[in-house]
């Protein structure tokens, strides 16, 4: 098992939770200075978690929308996927874009995105004068199919 360092900096900070033992993301949650904040229509708005986390060398944190909020509520992570380096050790904040045309309402302590912690491999580039061939080659955007 992984052993993550996690810092609350706001004592109203939730620790990440899974909702099954077999999810692969943990649920991120609000942590405000209100009851609630406004995200108006296709605007992100910044919400901090109250939390700190010590990603070990070799992983990174990777944040990926809930799909609950995501298609209920038109709210996804304004960058789609966040990739927060084993480096960083500030609060984790996720700017939730507002697909919709209707203010939406994020509660403190609602979940609002969740945690993958994923390994990436040391890698180098090689450049050479050419790439070995595939059936697929260079065709690109729908080129294996519907």
């Amino acid at each position: 098992m992984l052993e993550i360092k996690i810092k609350k900096l706001n004592n109203n900070a939730v620790i990440p939770t899974r909702s099954s033992l077999q999810a692969a993301g943990y649920d991120l949650y609000a942590c405000l200075d209100n009851d609630s904040v406004e995200i108006l229509p296709h605007t992100n708005t910044k919400i901090g978690t109250g939390i700190a986390l010590e990603i070990p060398d070799g992983y990174f944190a990777g944040i990926f929308a809930r799909s609950g909020i995501a298609t209920k509520e038109s709210l996804r992570p304004a960058n789609c996927v966040g990739i927060i380096d084993s480096d960083y050790r500030g609060e984790y904040f996720i700017p939730l874009f507002n697909d919709s045309d209707k203010t939406k309402v994020i509660q403190n302590k609602e979940r609002i995105a969740q945690l993958i912690i994923l390994p990436y491999p040391e890698i180098s580039f090689k450049e050479v004068k050419e790439l070995s061939s595939t059936k697929r080659g260079i065709n690109g955007f729908g080129s294996t199919g519907k």
